[in-house]
């Protein structure tokens, strides 16, 4: 083949959404958020080990919060002017360093050390992979989101299995056997970067704008735009934290079930959150972000507000409809911000996923105070009219799908 048709094959290759790229994507963001969840799955061991209070699990908290959340946004800034894409295999190179660590970890330092890799690790891996998500989309862009944080949130609910059935029973120096599984997301990587880095440089010296051209928005309504994004993030993120942290609690507080009963009316709203996530981006495709948004966030409330007042079966199905409904938004939140500023999807990627992780830890810890206060339907009753601020998407500016 000559040089110039091997480089319209290759454009035209980004031009069909790669199925096959994005699922290696999800596959390593599933593998990644698995291993990022055994580090919170594992409090009770590492507390009994090595004989911790609840400030040094606050510090533990904090010193991963920070590193995965704060450090998105710096590391995608700098990969939007300087695109990296081996950092994928890199971040996940740091998870797995870091869960060794943790595994032969003899002093609370240590353990500090392995919470700063872990959160590093997602730091570097989330920006450039939603990035390269974007780029394997064929303009389904939030589709490929979709698929690209399915396997994410499969592997947040799959994780504490893993911490109850392996870790726990064998001791955490079993850690480390599970970290190697990471070597898998490792090579998964290195093979969609090689493909990134051949595509790229081909459809780059062709290039279209990727997404709506914005030069008719000012600087002043983007920013604006994306404020009421980020409130609209900390809206879904800190509701989910009442029930991914609490729901079990609540349930055996309210209605006196076991915990097993608890447990699996948990995994049923992981599954439904799982199922929103996947649907929220296609729908987004063919209907408009601005509208998944519209029903994700303030379409939930009635669900929300009902949830305090309901028996048990109803409790099941109102929290199974919750899961699905605003678990759908953030696929159409992050493509939303990215079509406001294109050119800058590394930043962009990072800003969102640093806040869902922050915003997430935050309301867990805030909620969790007020629980101890007032009790945990309180807490419910009051988080009931979060969603209501899901008006303020009134002011998000109206995009063209697709364009």
């Amino acid at each position: 083949m000559a040089a110039s048709e091997e480089a319209i094959a290759r454009s035209d290759a980004t031009e069909v959404t790669q199925f096959a790229i994005l699922g290696a994507l999800s596959a390593s963001h599933l593998i990644n958020d698995m291993m990022q969840s055994l580090l919170l799955a594992m409090y009770p061991l590492l507390k009994g080990e090595f004989t911790l209070s609840f400030g040094q699990l606050g510090l533990i908290t904090l010193t991963y919060q920070v590193t995965a959340s704060l450090l998105q946004p710096l590391i995608g800034l700098y990969t939007d002017r300087h695109p990296k894409p081996f950092a994928v295999s890199v971040g996940m190179i740091f998870t797995m360093v870091g869960l060794l660590t943790l595994a032969f970890a003899h002093r609370f330092e240590a353990v500090l050390m392995a919470a700063a890799l872990i959160g590093t690790g997602s730091s570097v891996f989330h920006p450039e992979s939603s990035r390269i998500a974007r780029f394997a989309s064929g303009g389904q862009h939030g589709l490929a989101q979709s698929i690209f944080q399915i396997g994410g949130n499969t592997g947040t609910a799959v994780g504490p299995l893993i911490a109850a059935f392996i870790i726990l029973p064998h001791g955490r120096a079993s850690i480390g056997w599970v970290a190697l599984v990471t070597l898998i997301a490792i090579g998964l990587m290195f093979r969609v970067a090689l493909w990134y880095r051949r595509h790229h440089a081909a459809v780059t010296s062709k290039r279209r704008p990727m997404g709506r051209a914005n030069g008719a928005l000012p600087s002043s309504r983007i920013l604006g735009a994306m404020l009421v994004l980020v409130l609209l993030v900390f809206t879904k993120y800190f509701y989910l934290a009442s029930l991914s942290s609490y729901y079990t609690f609540y349930l055996m507080d309210k209605f006196h079930v076991s915990t097993e009963t608890a447990q699996l009316n948990l995994f049923t709203f992981l599954f439904a959150v799982a199922a929103g996530t996947m649907l929220g981006g296609p729908i987004g495709d063919r209907v408009g972000r601005k509208r998944v948004i519209w029903v994700s966030i303030l379409g939930v409330a009635p669900f929300t507000l009902l949830l305090p007042y309901a028996d048990l079966a109803w409790t099941g199905v109102l929290t199974f409809i919750i899961g699905l409904v605003v678990s759908s938004a953030f696929s159409a939140i992050l493509v939303f911000a990215q079509e406001l500023v294109p050119h800058r999807v590394g930043l962009v990627s990072g800003l969102f996923f640093g806040l869902a992780f922050g915003f997430g830890g935050i309301g867990a810890a805030i909620l969790g105070g007020l629980t101890d206060r007032y009790g945990i339907e309180y807490v419910y009753q009051l988080c009931a009219y979060l969603p209501l601020l899901g008006v303020v998407t009134v002011l998000l500016p109206d995009l063209e799908v697709n364009a």
